[in-house]
């Protein structure tokens, strides 16, 4: 990976990796909404979901690299599960997610490391 990619693949990854974060907790949280609440809080959740989703795409435009496709992939399984209210397995495709952007991190550190940059 040359410097120029790695600096905007670690800048893109540790955004993302605390956006797919929240993304998770809001998940979780949902499930204890009370039930009149639910169906404006999967609205707002779904709006959160896509705009990470959406930051996730510019990464991938950015960068090429696949694990932002991948990590695009998961949440938009993620998304899908969410508007049906599996929530429990929402928040497991989001970790997924979590752990693609991680991926892309942890390379882009190891060229910034060799350069002294880290």
């Amino acid at each position: 990976m040359d410097l120029k990619t790695a600096i905007k693949t670690y800048q893109f990854a540790e955004r993302a990796k605390s956006e797919l974060i929240v993304g998770s907790q809001l998940t979780i949280a949902l499930i204890q909404f009370p039930l009149p609440e639910k169906p404006g809080g999967k609205r707002m959740l779904v709006m959160v979901l896509e705009s990470i989703r959406s930051e996730l795409e510019f990464a991938y435009g950015s960068t090429e690299l696949v694990e932002f496709k991948k990590a695009i992939d998961h949440l938009n399984e993620a998304i899908s599960l969410t508007e049906s209210m599996e929530l429990g397995a929402a928040s497991e495709r989001m970790s997924r997610a979590v752990s693609a952007v991680t991926t892309a991190a942890q390379a882009a550190w190891e060229t910034l490391s060799k350069h002294e940059l880290i």
